[in-house]
């Protein structure tokens, strides 16, 4: 399908997870409405991002795949005929939980899944405490409009899942995303960060050759714990081209249906002006399966 009309659902997010869910369900029906053949949403959006603090009884939130938010989104991809990238907090078994991206197709059926497999463990992201890392490898997921190489947030600084995805074929790479500032970050570094997350992403496109879709949250979120003052979540989701170039970008604070259509076909035509696959050095890069060289 070429070119791909593609949407992404920037929002924020109280407590209620049911109005959270209708929201999201809102936006994917607006974007098929103008013409979105694949929608993506944001990580974890059914509810406000839990991992600010350790509490086992967030756990209730997970469910199974296939389960009840699966089972929606499928009936609405087959009405509307498009692609939804979802990002779920998966129950796998008793005490066995991930951060997991589902892809239903437009036929409802579920296309494939990725479990995030980069878990951050920093203040305010306490993610190791809910999320056990992927076993699922770096392995896009065919569906109706393409190959999907679908990574979730953290995964999006390392150069190394980009690669691979692309190199198993993925056509376009997704990033369902949870960032935002420690209010008490100053301006200067705000835009450092900010900076810093669009270009490594940007990257991603420019080293594969491929379009990068980035759907993050917006809004803030407070600390249940109050130990901090939370996290501001920094919006700016926004689409790229194969060369990195940006087709279309969302603001900081507001909730936005953002739309572009992506070129697919281009990627080939990059791919021959700049041959980075033809180029590398693989009989070279047997240090990058060590954590380091001392």
């Amino acid at each position: 399908m070429n070119p791909l009309t593609a949407a992404l659902v920037q929002q924020s997010n109280n407590a209620d997870v049911k109005h959270n869910f209708a929201k999201s369900i809102k936006g994917i029906k607006e974007a098929a409405q103008k013409g979105a053949k694949l929608v993506v949403l944001q990580e974890l959006h059914h509810s406000l991002y839990f991992c600010q603090t350790e509490d086992v009884s967030q756990f209730d939130l997970a469910e199974t795949i296939p389960g009840p938010s699966t089972n929606t989104l499928g009936e609405l991809a087959k009405n509307l005929n498009i692609v939804i990238v979802a990002s779920l907090f998966e129950k796998r078994a008793a005490g066995l939980y991930h951060n997991t991206a589902v892809v239903i197709d437009a036929d409802g059926s579920i296309a494939g899944k990725y479990r995030k497999m980069h878990i951050p463990d920093d203040p305010g992201f306490y993610e190791k405490f809910y999320f056990t890392p992927g076993d699922m490898g770096f392995e896009p997921i065919q569906t109706q409009v393409g190959k999907l190489g679908v990574l979730v947030c953290w995964d999006q600084w390392f150069p190394e899942a980009a690669r691979l995805m692309a190199m198993a074929g993925a056509e376009i790479l997704i990033y369902p995303t949870a960032i935002g500032w420690d209010p008490n970050d100053d301006e200067a570094e705000q835009k450092r960060q900010l900076d810093a997350w669009v270009i490594s992403q940007r990257a991603h496109a420019v080293a594969n050759g491929v379009p990068v879709i980035s759907c993050n949250r917006t809004g803030h979120e407070a600390d249940p714990s109050e130990q901090s003052k939370g996290i501001l979540f920094w919006g700016n989701s926004f689409m790229t081209g194969s060369q990195g170039e940006i087709l279309a970008h969302a603001n900081e604070s507001e909730e936005e249906i953002l739309i572009a259509e992506l070129d697919l076909t281009r990627s080939e035509q990059v791919r021959r002006i700049w041959p980075y696959l033809r180029d590398r050095r693989i009989d070279h890069y047997a240090d990058l399966l060590k954590l380091y060289r001392d």
